[in-house]
Protein backbone atom coordinates (compact mmCIF):
# COMPACT_ATOMS: atom_id res chain seq x y z
CA UNK A 1 0.00 0.00 0.00
CA UNK A 2 0.61 3.65 -0.92
CA UNK A 3 -0.46 6.39 0.46
CA UNK A 4 -1.49 9.14 -1.95
CA UNK A 5 -3.36 12.04 -0.26
CA UNK A 6 -5.60 12.37 2.88
CA UNK A 7 -8.55 14.56 3.77
CA UNK A 8 -8.82 15.90 6.96
CA UNK A 9 -12.64 16.74 7.53
CA UNK A 10 -13.95 18.24 10.51
CA UNK A 11 -17.57 17.56 10.80
CA UNK A 12 -20.37 19.15 13.06
CA UNK A 13 -23.06 17.26 14.03
CA UNK A 14 -25.74 18.19 16.47
CA UNK A 15 -26.94 15.94 19.00
CA UNK A 16 -30.22 14.80 19.33
CA UNK A 17 -30.08 16.00 23.44
CA UNK A 18 -27.10 17.44 25.33
CA UNK A 19 -24.72 14.81 26.83
CA UNK A 20 -23.58 16.00 30.54
CA UNK A 21 -20.87 14.05 32.07
CA UNK A 22 -19.07 14.89 34.90
CA UNK A 23 -16.64 16.96 33.04
CA UNK A 24 -18.74 18.92 30.00
CA UNK A 25 -22.04 19.24 28.56
CA UNK A 26 -21.78 18.30 24.57
CA UNK A 27 -24.69 19.61 22.24
CA UNK A 28 -22.95 19.69 18.97
CA UNK A 29 -19.92 16.81 18.48
CA UNK A 30 -17.17 18.37 16.00
CA UNK A 31 -15.68 15.22 14.79
CA UNK A 32 -12.66 14.62 12.67
CA UNK A 33 -12.66 12.34 9.94
CA UNK A 34 -9.94 10.88 7.49
CA UNK A 35 -10.61 9.86 4.00
CA UNK A 36 -7.77 8.41 3.05
CA UNK A 37 -6.62 7.27 -0.55
CA UNK A 38 -4.08 4.85 -1.27
CA UNK A 39 -2.62 2.36 -4.34
CA UNK A 40 -2.62 -1.13 -3.60
CA UNK A 41 -1.34 -2.75 -6.65
CA UNK A 42 -2.10 -0.15 -9.37
CA UNK A 43 -5.76 0.13 -7.72
CA UNK A 44 -7.28 3.39 -5.76
CA UNK A 45 -8.11 2.39 -2.54
CA UNK A 46 -10.43 4.90 -0.10
CA UNK A 47 -10.10 3.93 3.48
CA UNK A 48 -12.31 5.89 6.45
CA UNK A 49 -10.91 7.07 10.45
CA UNK A 50 -12.51 8.46 13.11
CA UNK A 51 -10.84 10.14 15.20
CA UNK A 52 -12.32 10.13 19.00
CA UNK A 53 -10.90 13.36 20.19
CA UNK A 54 -13.74 16.04 22.32
CA UNK A 55 -12.58 19.47 20.68
CA UNK A 56 -11.22 20.39 24.13
CA UNK A 57 -9.00 18.56 26.14
CA UNK A 58 -11.40 17.37 28.90
CA UNK A 59 -11.65 13.80 28.70
CA UNK A 60 -7.63 13.46 27.55
CA UNK A 61 -5.10 15.82 26.55
CA UNK A 62 -5.88 15.78 23.04
CA UNK A 63 -8.48 17.78 21.08
CA UNK A 64 -9.79 18.11 17.85
CA UNK A 65 -7.27 21.01 16.20
CA UNK A 66 -4.03 19.36 18.34
CA UNK A 67 -4.94 16.43 16.26
CA UNK A 68 -5.11 18.08 13.27
CA UNK A 69 -1.75 19.70 14.04
CA UNK A 70 0.32 16.28 15.11
CA UNK A 71 -1.33 14.75 12.20
CA UNK A 72 -0.39 17.28 9.45
CA UNK A 73 3.05 18.04 10.69
CA UNK A 74 4.30 14.62 12.23
CA UNK A 75 1.96 11.69 11.48
CA UNK A 76 1.79 11.54 7.98
CA UNK A 77 4.96 12.70 7.16
CA UNK A 78 6.32 10.15 9.05
CA UNK A 79 4.15 7.30 7.34
CA UNK A 80 4.72 9.09 3.51
CA UNK A 81 8.85 8.94 4.54
CA UNK A 82 8.75 5.07 5.84
CA UNK A 83 6.54 4.07 2.55
CA UNK A 84 9.39 5.23 0.42
CA UNK A 85 11.32 2.62 1.59
CA UNK A 86 8.83 -0.54 2.36
CA UNK A 87 5.48 -1.16 1.79
CA UNK A 88 3.07 0.30 3.97
CA UNK A 89 0.25 -2.06 6.10
CA UNK A 90 -1.64 -1.22 9.42
CA UNK A 91 0.38 -3.55 11.25
CA UNK A 92 3.19 -0.98 10.76
CA UNK A 93 1.67 1.95 11.35
CA UNK A 94 1.99 2.11 15.22
CA UNK A 95 5.87 1.19 14.94
CA UNK A 96 6.43 3.85 12.26
CA UNK A 97 5.03 6.47 14.71
CA UNK A 98 5.69 5.00 17.71
CA UNK A 99 8.87 8.63 17.79
CA UNK A 100 5.52 10.81 18.73
CA UNK A 101 4.86 10.22 22.40
CA UNK A 102 1.46 9.98 22.87
CA UNK A 103 -1.15 11.61 20.56
CA UNK A 104 -2.95 7.97 20.85
CA UNK A 105 -5.95 9.33 19.42
CA UNK A 106 -4.18 10.58 16.26
CA UNK A 107 -2.51 7.32 15.81
CA UNK A 108 -5.35 5.45 16.11
CA UNK A 109 -7.59 7.45 13.65
CA UNK A 110 -4.54 7.13 11.44
CA UNK A 111 -4.23 3.53 11.46
CA UNK A 112 -7.77 3.28 11.03
CA UNK A 113 -7.77 4.33 7.99
CA UNK A 114 -4.82 2.40 7.13
CA UNK A 115 -6.65 -0.48 8.44
CA UNK A 116 -9.64 0.14 6.61
CA UNK A 117 -8.31 0.75 3.27
CA UNK A 118 -6.26 -2.26 3.49
CA UNK A 119 -9.09 -4.29 4.69
CA UNK A 120 -11.13 -2.77 1.65
CA UNK A 121 -8.47 -3.98 -0.93
CA UNK A 122 -8.12 -7.52 0.46
CA UNK A 123 -12.19 -7.90 0.46
CA UNK A 124 -11.95 -8.92 3.89
CA UNK A 125 -14.69 -7.58 6.71
CA UNK A 126 -13.23 -6.12 10.11
CA UNK A 127 -14.78 -9.10 11.93
CA UNK A 128 -13.48 -11.88 9.93
CA UNK A 129 -9.70 -10.14 10.49
CA UNK A 130 -10.85 -10.35 14.20
CA UNK A 131 -11.82 -14.21 14.01
CA UNK A 132 -14.98 -12.94 15.06
CA UNK A 133 -18.15 -15.63 14.38
CA UNK A 134 -20.64 -13.76 16.31
CA UNK A 135 -23.65 -12.22 14.25
CA UNK A 136 -24.54 -9.43 16.67
CA UNK A 137 -23.41 -7.68 19.80
CA UNK A 138 -25.89 -6.29 22.53
CA UNK A 139 -26.33 -2.94 22.89
CA UNK A 140 -26.05 -1.01 26.28
CA UNK A 141 -26.87 2.86 26.51
CA UNK A 142 -24.94 5.69 28.51
CA UNK A 143 -26.98 7.89 29.76
CA UNK A 144 -25.89 11.70 31.09
CA UNK A 145 -26.56 13.64 33.94
CA UNK A 146 -30.46 14.95 34.03
CA UNK A 147 -31.63 18.07 35.27
CA UNK A 148 -33.70 15.91 38.28
CA UNK A 149 -34.06 12.56 38.96
CA UNK A 150 -37.59 12.58 37.23
CA UNK A 151 -36.14 13.58 34.02
CA UNK A 152 -33.76 10.46 34.68
CA UNK A 153 -36.35 7.99 35.67
CA UNK A 154 -38.33 9.28 31.85
CA UNK A 155 -34.67 9.01 29.83
CA UNK A 156 -33.79 5.78 31.43
CA UNK A 157 -37.28 4.51 30.40
CA UNK A 158 -37.71 5.44 26.79
CA UNK A 159 -33.84 3.60 26.36
CA UNK A 160 -35.44 0.57 27.57
CA UNK A 161 -38.47 1.00 25.74
CA UNK A 162 -36.32 1.11 22.89
CA UNK A 163 -34.53 -2.37 23.49
CA UNK A 164 -31.08 -1.49 25.40
CA UNK A 165 -30.51 -4.06 27.54
CA UNK A 166 -27.80 -2.08 29.89
CA UNK A 167 -28.16 1.42 31.57
CA UNK A 168 -25.05 3.03 32.11
CA UNK A 169 -25.49 6.25 34.65
CA UNK A 170 -23.13 9.22 34.31
CA UNK A 171 -22.71 10.56 37.99
CA UNK A 172 -20.35 12.98 39.65
CA UNK A 173 -20.07 14.28 43.48
CA UNK A 174 -23.87 15.73 44.30
CA UNK A 175 -25.18 13.70 41.83
CA UNK A 176 -25.10 9.72 42.76
CA UNK A 177 -26.72 8.21 45.44
CA UNK A 178 -30.47 9.47 44.67
CA UNK A 179 -30.41 8.69 41.11
CA UNK A 180 -28.92 5.79 41.12
CA UNK A 181 -31.32 4.68 44.35
CA UNK A 182 -33.98 5.94 42.25
CA UNK A 183 -33.66 3.78 38.98
CA UNK A 184 -32.75 0.84 40.73
CA UNK A 185 -35.96 0.93 42.80
CA UNK A 186 -37.68 1.68 39.15
CA UNK A 187 -35.90 -1.08 37.68
CA UNK A 188 -34.82 -3.65 40.16
CA UNK A 189 -33.62 -6.43 37.56
CA UNK A 190 -31.94 -4.11 34.92
CA UNK A 191 -28.21 -4.31 34.40
CA UNK A 192 -26.95 -1.34 35.76
CA UNK A 193 -23.75 0.94 35.90
CA UNK A 194 -22.41 4.04 37.25
CA UNK A 195 -19.79 6.36 35.29
CA UNK A 196 -17.59 8.90 37.42
CA UNK A 197 -14.62 9.78 34.51
CA UNK A 198 -12.22 10.72 37.18
CA UNK A 199 -14.34 12.71 39.66
CA UNK A 200 -14.09 11.34 43.25
CA UNK A 201 -10.88 11.65 44.94
CA UNK A 202 -10.23 8.26 47.28
CA UNK A 203 -11.23 10.92 50.40
CA UNK A 204 -14.64 9.62 48.84
CA UNK A 205 -14.50 5.79 49.27
CA UNK A 206 -17.06 5.16 52.35
CA UNK A 207 -19.49 7.25 50.47
CA UNK A 208 -18.57 5.60 46.98
CA UNK A 209 -18.66 2.30 49.03
CA UNK A 210 -23.29 3.04 49.54
CA UNK A 211 -22.99 2.55 46.01
CA UNK A 212 -22.75 -1.65 46.63
CA UNK A 213 -26.15 -1.64 48.14
CA UNK A 214 -27.42 -1.21 44.48
CA UNK A 215 -26.11 -4.18 42.71
CA UNK A 216 -23.72 -2.81 39.85
CA UNK A 217 -22.29 -4.32 37.57
CA UNK A 218 -19.74 -2.30 37.85
CA UNK A 219 -18.57 0.92 38.84
CA UNK A 220 -16.23 2.78 36.18
CA UNK A 221 -12.81 5.10 36.37
CA UNK A 222 -14.12 6.76 40.28
CA UNK A 223 -10.69 8.25 40.49
CA UNK A 224 -8.10 10.02 38.73
CA UNK A 225 -6.92 8.99 35.26
CA UNK A 226 -3.72 8.67 36.82
CA UNK A 227 -3.58 7.37 40.06
CA UNK A 228 -3.95 3.42 39.99
CA UNK A 229 -2.80 2.73 43.34
CA UNK A 230 -5.71 4.75 45.03
CA UNK A 231 -8.18 2.37 42.17
CA UNK A 232 -6.43 -0.72 43.87
CA UNK A 233 -7.10 1.10 47.46
CA UNK A 234 -10.63 1.92 46.68
CA UNK A 235 -11.01 -1.68 44.81
CA UNK A 236 -10.45 -3.36 48.47
CA UNK A 237 -12.88 -1.10 50.24
CA UNK A 238 -16.26 -1.50 47.59
CA UNK A 239 -18.12 -5.06 46.71
CA UNK A 240 -19.07 -2.81 43.63
CA UNK A 241 -16.28 -4.26 40.77
CA UNK A 242 -13.71 -1.69 39.89
CA UNK A 243 -13.65 -0.84 36.24
CA UNK A 244 -11.00 1.48 34.73
CA UNK A 245 -11.51 3.52 31.89
CA UNK A 246 -9.09 6.84 31.37
CA UNK A 247 -5.89 4.93 33.00
CA UNK A 248 -5.75 2.43 30.72
CA UNK A 249 -3.94 3.80 27.67
CA UNK A 250 -2.31 0.92 26.32
CA UNK A 251 -1.55 -3.02 27.15
CA UNK A 252 1.43 -2.17 29.51
CA UNK A 253 -1.34 0.31 31.27
CA UNK A 254 -3.46 -3.14 30.98
CA UNK A 255 -0.98 -5.53 32.66
CA UNK A 256 -0.17 -2.62 35.41
CA UNK A 257 -3.85 -2.26 36.10
CA UNK A 258 -4.70 -6.13 36.56
CA UNK A 259 -1.15 -7.06 38.72
CA UNK A 260 -2.38 -4.15 41.12
CA UNK A 261 -5.26 -5.10 41.38
CA UNK A 262 -6.68 -1.68 39.98
CA UNK A 263 -9.36 -3.16 37.71
CA UNK A 264 -11.67 -6.06 38.07
CA UNK A 265 -13.01 -5.25 34.37
CA UNK A 266 -11.49 -2.81 31.65
CA UNK A 267 -13.69 -0.80 29.42
CA UNK A 268 -11.74 -0.61 26.08
CA UNK A 269 -12.12 2.46 23.88
CA UNK A 270 -9.92 1.83 20.72
CA UNK A 271 -9.28 5.88 20.00
CA UNK A 272 -8.44 6.27 23.87
CA UNK A 273 -5.69 3.34 23.36
CA UNK A 274 -4.01 3.90 20.26
CA UNK A 275 -6.07 1.85 17.79
CA UNK A 276 -8.04 -1.70 16.93
CA UNK A 277 -4.67 -3.77 16.78
CA UNK A 278 -3.71 -2.38 20.48
CA UNK A 279 -7.56 -2.38 21.16
CA UNK A 280 -7.45 -6.32 20.37
CA UNK A 281 -4.06 -6.73 22.50
CA UNK A 282 -5.35 -5.76 25.94
CA UNK A 283 -8.52 -8.02 24.89
CA UNK A 284 -6.39 -10.23 24.44
CA UNK A 285 -4.38 -9.73 27.53
CA UNK A 286 -7.67 -9.68 29.51
CA UNK A 287 -8.96 -12.67 28.71
CA UNK A 288 -5.88 -14.43 29.75
CA UNK A 289 -5.93 -13.62 32.74
CA UNK A 290 -9.77 -13.70 33.65
CA UNK A 291 -10.73 -10.13 33.27
CA UNK A 292 -14.16 -9.43 31.16
CA UNK A 293 -13.79 -6.28 28.86
CA UNK A 294 -16.58 -4.02 26.95
CA UNK A 295 -15.96 -1.47 24.15
CA UNK A 296 -16.89 2.19 25.24
CA UNK A 297 -17.32 4.81 23.24
CA UNK A 298 -16.84 8.10 22.01
CA UNK A 299 -20.28 9.88 20.23
CA UNK A 300 -18.98 7.66 17.39
CA UNK A 301 -20.57 8.38 14.08
CA UNK A 302 -20.92 5.05 11.74
CA UNK A 303 -17.55 5.10 10.60
CA UNK A 304 -16.46 4.73 14.39
CA UNK A 305 -19.30 2.46 15.40
CA UNK A 306 -19.02 -0.45 12.72
CA UNK A 307 -15.76 -1.05 14.17
CA UNK A 308 -16.70 -1.26 17.53
CA UNK A 309 -19.16 -3.61 16.69
CA UNK A 310 -16.99 -5.94 15.39
CA UNK A 311 -14.74 -5.52 18.05
CA UNK A 312 -17.13 -5.83 20.70
CA UNK A 313 -18.01 -9.55 18.81
CA UNK A 314 -14.33 -10.99 20.41
CA UNK A 315 -15.11 -13.82 22.94
CA UNK A 316 -13.74 -11.68 25.94
CA UNK A 317 -16.13 -8.81 25.05
CA UNK A 318 -18.82 -10.42 27.73
CA UNK A 319 -20.60 -7.58 29.23
CA UNK A 320 -22.84 -5.21 26.70
CA UNK A 321 -20.98 -1.89 25.83
CA UNK A 322 -22.10 1.41 25.11
CA UNK A 323 -22.27 0.40 20.96
CA UNK A 324 -26.16 2.36 21.21
CA UNK A 325 -28.23 2.94 17.51
CA UNK A 326 -27.10 5.67 15.87
CA UNK A 327 -30.38 7.73 16.78
CA UNK A 328 -28.92 7.89 20.81
CA UNK A 329 -26.71 11.01 19.26
CA UNK A 330 -27.70 11.81 15.88
CA UNK A 331 -31.26 12.50 14.11
CA UNK A 332 -29.18 11.84 10.78
CA UNK A 333 -25.96 9.86 10.63
CA UNK A 334 -23.27 10.27 8.42
CA UNK A 335 -23.75 6.41 7.53
CA UNK A 336 -26.84 4.17 6.69
CA UNK A 337 -28.11 3.97 10.63
CA UNK A 338 -27.33 1.38 13.27
CA UNK A 339 -30.71 -0.04 14.95
CA UNK A 340 -31.35 -2.19 17.70
CA UNK A 341 -33.01 -5.48 16.66
CA UNK A 342 -34.13 -7.25 20.51
CA UNK A 343 -31.60 -5.70 21.99
CA UNK A 344 -28.82 -6.12 19.51
CA UNK A 345 -26.50 -4.82 16.95
CA UNK A 346 -25.48 -6.45 14.35
CA UNK A 347 -21.82 -6.96 13.46
CA UNK A 348 -21.01 -5.38 10.05
CA UNK A 349 -19.85 -8.10 7.09
CA UNK A 350 -19.12 -5.83 4.18
CA UNK A 351 -15.37 -5.80 3.42
CA UNK A 352 -13.38 -2.56 5.28
CA UNK A 353 -13.78 -1.64 9.05
CA UNK A 354 -15.56 1.00 8.78
CA UNK A 355 -18.60 1.74 7.11
CA UNK A 356 -18.89 3.90 4.04
CA UNK A 357 -20.86 7.99 4.81
CA UNK A 358 -22.96 8.56 2.71
CA UNK A 359 -21.18 11.40 0.14
CA UNK A 360 -24.49 14.28 0.10
CA UNK A 361 -24.58 13.80 4.37
CA UNK A 362 -20.71 14.11 5.06
CA UNK A 363 -20.29 17.05 2.86
CA UNK A 364 -23.27 18.64 4.44
CA UNK A 365 -21.58 18.26 7.94
CA UNK A 366 -18.53 19.69 6.42
CA UNK A 367 -17.33 22.67 8.00
CA UNK A 368 -13.66 22.08 7.57
CA UNK A 369 -11.59 20.71 5.02
CA UNK A 370 -7.65 20.02 4.90
CA UNK A 371 -5.60 18.01 2.55
CA UNK A 372 -2.45 16.26 3.00
CA UNK A 373 -0.24 15.33 0.08
CA UNK A 374 2.39 12.61 -0.12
Amino acid sequence: MRITHVALRTLDLPLVAPFTTSFSTQTHRRVLVLELHADVDGVEVVGWGECGALSEPVYSEEYTAGVIDVMTTYLFPMLFEAQRKAPLTAETVAHHLERIVGHRMAKAAVEMAVLDAQLRAAGTSFADYLGVTRTSVPSGVSIGIQDSVPQLLDVVQGYLDEGYVRIKLKIKPGWDLDPVRAVREAHPDVPLQVDANAAYTLVDANHLAKLDEFDLLLIEQPLAEDDMRQHAELATRMRTPMCLDESVVSVTKAADAIAMGAAQIINIKPSRVGGYLEARRIHDLASAHGIAVWCGGMLETGIGRAANAALAGMPGFTLPGDISASDRFYAEDITDPFVIEDGQLAIPREPGLARVPDAGRLEAATVDQLHVES
